[in-house]
C-alpha cells in the first residue's frame, strides 16, 4: 500500500473503541512509545508545544480506577447516583491496556487558549491514528473526574487535564460502520 493510500485508509478506520471492547492484552510497550513520539509531531503556534501526557498502566490503573468511582460518588447527587454507572467507572481503567492523561500546558503570555486546545487536540488526533494504523483501540474521553482531578493527576497551576485517553487490544470480529456527510455540504468553493 502506498503513503497516500495507507494515510486515507487510516484516518478513515480511526474510530472510538471502548473499554469493554479491549481483549485484556497488554499494548507492547514499544507501540506506546510510538503512539506518544507521534503526538510530539502535531503542530502548535510559536511551537509552545503544550501537551503532556501521564502513562497508567498495570497497578496504576487501579489507583485511577479508584479514584474515578471515588470521585463519581463523592460528587453525583444521592438522587442522581446510580450503582451501574458507578461500577461502569469503575471498571473503565481496569478493562483498558494503558490509559493516558491529556494535560495541557498553558503558555498565557504567548497565545490564546483556544490555540493551545486546539494543538493538544491535534497531538491526541496523532495518538489516535498512529493507534489505529497498530490496531490499537482508542477512545478519548473528557469525564468530569478527569476535568476537575488536578490533585490525582498532580498538576501545576498552569496546566488542565483535557481528558483520557483509553488504550486496548480490540476483541477480534469488531465491525463499525461510519458515515459522514457528502463533502458538497462542508465545503463552499470561491
Amino acid at each position: 500500500m502506498d503513503l497516500t493510500t495507507a494515510i486515507n485508509t487510516t484516518i478513515k478506520n480511526r474510530r472510538a473503541v471502548f473499554p469493554p471492547m479491549y481483549n485484556g492484552e497488554v499494548i507492547a510497550y514499544d507501540v506506546i512509545e510510538q503512539i506518544l513520539e507521534n503526538a510530539l509531531w502535531a503542530p502548535s503556534h510559536k511551537q509552545t508545544e503544550p501537551w503532556s501526557f501521564k502513562v497508567y498502566s498495570g497497578e496504576s490503573l487501579k489507583d485511577l480506577s479508584q479514584y474515578s468511582s471515588n470521585w463519581y460518588k463523592a460528587n453525583t447527587p444521592i438522587e442522581k447516583f446510580s450503582e451501574k454507572k458507578y461500577e461502569k467507572t469503575k471498571k473503565k481503567a481496569l478493562q483498558s491496556s494503558h490509559v493516558i492523561a491529556i494535560i495541557m500546558n498553558r503558555h498565557a503570555a504567548l497565545v490564546p487558549e483556544w490555540e493551545e486546545v486546539a494543538a493538544v487536540a491535534c497531538a491526541v488526533q496523532n495518538m489516535w491514528l498512529t493507534a489505529t494504523a497498530y490496531g490499537v483501540g482508542a477512545y478519548w474521553s473528557s469525564p468530569k473526574y478527569a476535568i476537575h482531578g488536578d490533585d490525582f493527576f498532580n498538576l501545576e497551576p498552569h496546566q488542565k487535564c483535557l481528558g483520557l485517553m483509553y488504550l486496548g487490544i480490540p476483541v477480534d470480529g469488531l465491525e463499525f460502520k461510519a458515515e459522514r456527510a457528502p463533502l458538497e455540504e462542508k465545503v463552499t468553493w470561491i
